[in-house]
């Protein structure tokens, strides 16, 4: 089979799209009989930028499906919780929320109550929520969002449970209607699935193999968001570096990245997240020449530690990484550069947990997510021995933020009195304007709530350590 016949076995095929949008208006025909008003849907999104992706899209179906979206289950005739199985307290998060429900659904028994997403993937969670969990109407799982519509079909029209969790590769949905939840920046996925198979991540498991979408697809979508007057497009990706990494593609991410930079209009490119293995010299060149491109770099490193970083399968090590860093700084003197890493991974030692942390302070990022070890079950790690306990591993962690957090401030402080471009995304608490500069920094200002949605350029007056202070000029 050519590759051509391969890549289209990929998207879900015109004639399955045009039966789910039958579905719609069956289910808009049934929910309109049935409610003298519209019925209200509450979706609660957890874990990654690209779960909230996929929470836009369903949401997008269930307007088009005649319901009204709400911001609380008290009231709500059908509650989704997209799920993020990364790690265990996300997991344990859903548990509670949905056993909270059962009282709920006790006096509204019309309640409809789905769950879908990557938690729901993993065959032994389909399993505890079948038993423990009876009242739950629909269980669907991340390769399969685009059939909600018929799924609710059945289910209203059947009353039948519904479980649908295939195990295969992954597909590709285009047309899916979108609910966006911000008017001035969106979500832009280019591809799916992961194919690192990192020791400790379950992603691989629930997300499917990777597959790109086609590169004048997403720049069409791009473009109309343009027009309807987006001024931040965030690309995203399992591993935004691997898009098209099939020679047969014809399109890697460095080069679709420029053609998004060439489209007209006043907007700012972000994306994530990158894995080092794929970060190449021409990405981080074309960044830097890329005006419409964010000058901020998200990548996550894991561990400083090379037996760690072997253990983990991360397929680069620490001179490798500290190597590109060096290349992106020497191309982009203003580059921000944030990372995820691990505390306590399986076997690791004190002494590597320190090359962590010197890591840390050489590469000098402005922030870190950082995280203890959470083993996911199905994953390499999870069975590795693990003798440290969590006592000790949350002294390695406080260690670790103290570090962070003194650099932090020092990259701070050194902004203060420089003035940057800064797209105005809220007001806070205190009445003052919330923004996010280039390269992700929080800062805060004096200003009317009519620039929200707008750049703006602030100078900065004060540095405190994870956000800046500011005045508009």
């Amino acid at each position: 089979m050519s590759a051509e016949s391969e890549r289209k076995k990929v998207f879900v095929s015109d004639d399955e799209m045009k039966k789910q949008r039958e579905y719609i208006q069956l289910v808009r025909a049934i929910t309109e009989q049935r409610y003298s008003s519209k019925p209200k849907a509450f979706v609660h999104t957890y874990g990654c930028q690209g779960n909230v992706a996929d929470g836009e899209r369903l949401k997008g179906m269930l307007e088009q499906m005649g319901f009204e979206l709400v911001d609380e289950v008290n009231g709500a005739d059908l509650v989704l919780y997209n799920t993020c199985a990364i790690r265990e307290h996300a997991e344990d998060r859903v548990f509670g929320n949905v056993g909270a429900l059962k009282p709920i659904k006790s006096v509204n028994r019309d309640m409809k109550i789905l769950l879908c997403g990557c938690m729901m993937q993993q065959e032994r969670v389909a399993k505890k929520i079948r038993t423990s969990y009876p009242f739950v109407d629909i269980v669907f799982g991340t390769h399969v969002i685009h059939r909600l519509p018929e799924f609710l079909y059945v289910s209203y029209s059947t009353g039948k449970k519904i479980y649908e969790l295939p195990d295969d590769d992954g597909v590709i949905t285009e047309e899916l209607p979108v609910h966006r939840d911000s008017d001035f920046k969106a979500w832009l996925p280019i591809m799916y699935g992961c194919n690192n198979f990192c020791s400790y991540c379950i992603v691989p498991y629930v997300r499917g193999r990777e597959r790109s979408r086609d590169p004048e697809t997403i720049i069409s979508e791009a473009k109309q968001l343009v027009a309807q007057g987006y001024k931040e497009i965030t690309l995203l990706g399992q591993n935004v570096n691997s898009y098209g990494k099939n020679p047969d593609f014809g399109c890697n991410f460095a080069q679709l990245m420029s053609r998004l930079n060439d489209i007209e209009g006043d907007f700012i490119i972000r994306f994530m997240t990158s894995h080092p293995k794929d970060c190449t010299h021409e990405l981080l060149d074309t960044m830097a020449r890329c005006e419409k491109v964010a000058k901020h770099l998200h990548l996550p490193f894991q561990s400083g530690s090379n037996r760690v970083l072997k253990e983990m399968n991360r397929r680069y090590t620490r001179e490798k990484y500290l190597e590109l860093l060096n290349y992106a700084y020497s191309v982009m003197p203003d580059l921000s550069v944030t990372s995820d890493v691990i505390v306590g991974f399986p076997g690791e030692t004190y002494e590597e947990f320190r090359e962590t942390v010197s890591l840390v302070e050489e590469a000098r990022f402005t922030s870190m997510f950082t995280f203890i070890f959470s083993p996911r079950e199905g994953t390499v790690a999870a069975k590795m021995p693990d003798p440290v306990s969590k006592e000790e591993k949350s002294k390695w962690f406080r260690e670790l933020l103290d570090a962070q957090e003194r650099i932090a401030a020092q990259r701070t402080a050194s902004m203060v009195g420089k003035t940057y471009r800064v797209l105005c995304e809220s007001v806070n608490d205190s009445g003052m304007i919330e923004g996010r500069t280039s390269g992700n920094i929080m800062i805060e200002f004096p200003g009317d709530e009519s620039v929200i949605g707008s750049f703006r350029e602030v100078r900065v007056t004060e540095s405190l350590t994870w956000i800046l202070k500011g005045e508009m000029i």
